[in-house]
């Protein structure tokens, strides 16, 4: 084999080992929890609310599972906020759902206001749509709105770009904490971690948060397109 012929077939191989390395993953949980390639913002990727900031987009209206219209503005609770990106078919998301459930209703209960938004297209999922999500909100017994964001324009406002993915705000409106619901999403009594769980305390409390953001691992955000 002439020498130029074998150093492309070396190069090529290279290549495809590295495009699999790379590859990210899709929605099918494994045993382990996905890792979340980096990459850097550009004109189509959401940028990430940075700490400090309130809440984007806070008027805008969503419908929700209950038919009535509400806003991230219209939640606001008097010692802070936890917004929640989530959804109905990510297999990431059933696996930390009653957990979800759990740590919103504590929040609720304790003077934060609590919103659960879906900005996924159900075309590409239709375990999506609303009328899934009602029944998920009632199977899950939420006892705070769990709202369709239709343009998936508050998602894109917020950077977010995963499901699950949480927002924590104090009693000010500051983004507090962002990122993940704990360290295991598959056995809830190994968790080392609860990241968002102790974000929500220290916030009801009136504390700072011990760690401020953390990876949201899951799936990714199904957008709409742009109109």
């Amino acid at each position: 084999m002439k020498r130029p012929v074998l150093l492309f077939l070396l190069a090529a191989m290279a290549c495809a080992t590295v495009a699999r390395a790379d590859t990210p993953p899709n929605d099918t949980p494994g045993d382990r929890l996905p890792v979340v390639k980096a990459t850097l913002p550009d004109a189509a990727s959401p940028t990430p609310l940075a700490l400090g900031q309130p809440a984007p987009l806070r008027d805008v209206a969503m419908k929700n599972v209950d038919g009535s219209d509400i806003s991230i503005a219209d939640v606001a609770g008097r010692k802070g906020m936890l917004v929640l990106f989530t959804c109905n078919h990510c297999p990431w998301v059933k696996k930390w759902q009653t957990r979800i459930a759990s740590i919103g209703n504590a929040a609720a209960s304790r003077g934060l206001g609590v919103i659960a938004i879906n900005s996924n297209d159900p075309a590409a999922y239709p375990e999506d749509a609303p009328d899934e999500m009602k029944a998920r909100a009632k199977q899950l017994g939420f006892r705070f709105p769990y709202v369709v964001d239709a343009t998936s324009d508050v998602a894109r406002a917020f950077g977010a770009t995963h499901t699950p993915e949480a927002y924590v705000f104090d009693a000010r409106g500051r983004l507090v904490y962002h990122g993940g619901v704990d360290d295991n999403a598959s056995d809830e009594k190994a968790v080392k971690q609860p990241w968002l769980r102790q974000a929500v305390e220290a916030v009801a409390a009136g504390k700072a948060v011990p760690l401020a953001e953390t990876k949201a691992l899951g799936c990714s955000i199904k957008f709409r397109e742009k109109s």
